[in-house]
């Protein structure tokens, strides 16, 4: 397994997937629902025939850290690791190696800005470049997470239309509860079970046998 931090072994999709398992990459965003990461690639990982990468901005990394993730067995990719100091033309490119070794993509927690900016077309960091260059087929899910009021605001409707109906992603949530900020109303992340449910019932997969 390429280690991130390496530049002299970079994510190559070819190399990466595996025949007979399910790719799935986890996108996080500043939310302070990026702290369920963790649980829901470790969750994943209890599944047979299944591979896990973590897309991370920046300021979703607040929440939780890249050694949480690997202690669950995955790994967090970052915009550090997109355009490195040693690239040259033809080294394979990170947004495009992820995009082609997904077969789902998981967009958990999508926070007000992230949503705003997929709804444009935006392109300004690893995350966005790689969600805009997804292909049509790949299933996409977006799980918004945010404020009440922001959530409420007229262009969230709007940012929600576009990205539903036109890129034609699958928007689901978000739920009403208390908000960390104290506040109590419809703006939570899904519940991070009901997530890694959606993986497991599109895909069919079967928790792995205890070892004896």
């Amino acid at each position: 397994m390429a280690d991130p931090s390496s530049s002299k072994m970079p994510f190559v999709a070819q190399q990466e997937r595996e025949d007979g398992f399910t790719h799935v990459l986890l996108i996080t965003t500043g939310s302070v629902a990026s702290v369920k990461a963790p649980l829901i690639v470790k969750q994943l990982l209890q599944y047979g025939r299944v591979k896990v990468e973590v897309v991370a901005t920046k300021p979703s990394l607040a929440f939780y850290t890249a050694d949480d993730i690997r202690k669950a067995r995955s790994r967090v990719w970052t915009d550090a690791d997109e355009w490195r100091a040693d690239y040259t033309i033809g080294d394979p490119i990170l947004h495009i190696e992820l995009r082609r070794w997904a077969d789902i993509v998981l967009v958990a927690p999508c926070s007000a800005n992230t949503l705003s900016k997929i709804a444009h077309g935006s392109c300004d960091n690893l995350v966005t470049s790689l969600l805009r260059a997804l292909a049509p087929t790949t299933p996409t899910y977006i799980f918004p997470a945010m404020n009440t009021l922001m959530y409420e605001h007229p262009l969230t409707a709007e940012h929600v239309r576009v990205v539903r109906d036109v890129v034609k992603y699958n928007v689901v949530g978000p739920i009403g509860k208390g908000l960390a900020c104290g506040d109590v109303g419809m703006g939570a992340m899904t519940e991070w079970l009901e997530i890694v449910k959606i993986v497991v019932d599109r895909f069919g997969l079967v928790l792995k046998q205890p070892e004896a």
